[in-house]
């Protein structure tokens, strides 16, 4: 570890220099969401594929409608049904009228729909309010109908290729893929993607003192909250998380532990042992893992110019050189440091075109002036208003209140050259989503 202090904006650059975007893959549409899109994807064919019906009701001529009242209907022959899904066909001629359902494909010589409400549904009796299944309308699918409204060409007639026409582009690569872009692919017949996938992101949490949720508390023990928060963290981002929690103070057990994860390890995170203590098991660890034939490789452990979150490691391991970022072992400190460095080499591994935070200008509610230390960047949590652009901090400094944190939605920065922000300054901003 060299004394030189390094900035935020170095640290992050160097670690996001490391990063490559995974390497594309076909995947089947429910595994490809959240991924980002590598391919233009065009339409194969039109949407909807052919002219069908926006209404129930019966598809008719428009010459044969022409005039008709509730005084003096049309009447006209019934020849059949036309369902959704309806392969073959009736024809429909002068004087005849087919009943059809919703998305059903128009018939033959059809030029229009009257919805079922403007006719008498077949029964003989005034206006009809709907239509009855199939099933037990003996009336419906022949004898006469009796229609008491004109249609125009086209009413109530969804055209073919309305939607999309084929040969549109769908989807421009480097679209994410959300549900209802998930939702055209399979609609234009896609059943498989080609995408970047998902990272892999193993998180381990280091320490004897640690303790699983749910299990008893001895003297000294602490609950382990950041691998979970990590973990979480990391799924937020995009990734597909695993969770490694508490592994002993033990530089072997530890060395071995990271070694057994690489096998499905996009990006490992550690969590705590990184600091200048005599348990730093972390840096002991991971001192000696360095790719023998790669100059530069294994873990860098610095200081950075930051509160909190001073110390932190950043490096890449084993075979695949696969990076790894050891934050501090202190919730906020560690979260802080996932939000900074780890969500964005997360978003560079999966090719997205921005891998920050959204950013926003907001003045700080205080009652008095906020002290910062010289030559540190300082992020405190902070709740903000954004009708008002303001923000309010939560929480002391103390890099060990997580109830704090649970109640943030943002980060307040305060530069490095900056001691102490009066009631009412404009402060920066990073939005936690």
């Amino acid at each position: 570890m060299s004394n030189t202090i390094w900035s935020v904006d170095e640290h992050l650059e160097d670690v996001l220099a490391a990063v490559e975007p995974l390497e594309p893959i076909e995947l089947q549409l429910p595994d490809a969401q959240g991924c980002v899109l590598v391919e233009d994807v065009t339409v194969p064919l039109a949407l909807p594929p052919f002219d069908n019906s926006s209404m129930d009701g019966y598809a008719v001529r428009v010459a044969d409608v022409a005039g008709a009242s509730e005084e003096f209907p049309a009447v006209l022959t019934v020849i059949g049904d036309v369902a959704a899904g309806s392969g073959e066909l009736p024809a429909v001629g002068p004087g005849e009228a087919a009943r059809i359902m919703t998305g059903a494909p128009l018939p033959p010589g059809a030029e229009a729909v009257v919805p079922v409400e403007w006719t008498d549904g077949g029964t003989g009796g005034g206006a009809a309010t709907g239509m009855r299944a199939a099933s037990d309308a003996p009336e419906g699918a022949s004898g006469e109908v009796r229609v008491h409204r004109p249609a125009e060409a086209r009413a109530h007639v969804r055209a073919r290729g309305s939607d999309v026409q084929a040969g549109d582009l769908a989807l421009a690569a480097g679209t994410v893929l959300g549900p209802p872009q998930i939702g055209l692919l399979a609609a234009i017949g896609r059943g498989t993607v080609k995408v970047r996938p998902r990272p892999r992101v193993v998180v381990v949490s280091t320490g004897s003192e640690l303790v699983q949720p749910g299990e008893t508390l001895a003297e000294g023990q602490i609950y382990d909250s950041n691998s979970f928060a990590l973990a979480a963290a990391a799924r937020d981002a995009g990734a597909i998380a695993y969770r490694v929690g508490a592994v002993t103070d033990d530089a072997e057990t530890l060395r071995q532990t990271v070694e057994d994860q690489l096998i499905r390890a996009d990006l490992l995170v550690t969590t705590g042992g990184v600091s200048v203590g005599a348990y730093d098991v972390v840096k002991e660890a991971l001192s000696s893992v360095g790719d023998e034939d790669e100059p530069g490789s294994g873990i860098d452990f610095r200081k950075l110019a930051m509160q909190p979150g001073k110390p932190q490691g950043f490096g890449s391991i084993g075979p695949d050189h696969t990076p790894l970022l050891a934050l501090p072992g202190n919730p906020v400190s560690s979260y802080v440091s996932f939000e900074l460095f780890v969500r964005p080499a997360i978003r560079t591994l999966m090719g997205l075109p921005d891998v920050h935070r959204p950013r926003a200008r907001a003045a700080l509610r205080v009652d008095k002036a906020l002290s910062s230390p010289a030559a540190r960047r300082q992020f405190l949590r902070g709740t903000y208003d954004a009708r008002e652009s303001a923000v309010t901090p939560v929480g002391g400094s103390g890099s060990h209140l997580i109830a704090a944190l649970a109640q943030a939605d943002c980060l307040i920065v305060i530069p490095e050259d900056v001691t102490s922000v009066e009631p009412g300054s404009e402060v920066e901003v990073v939005l936690l989503g």
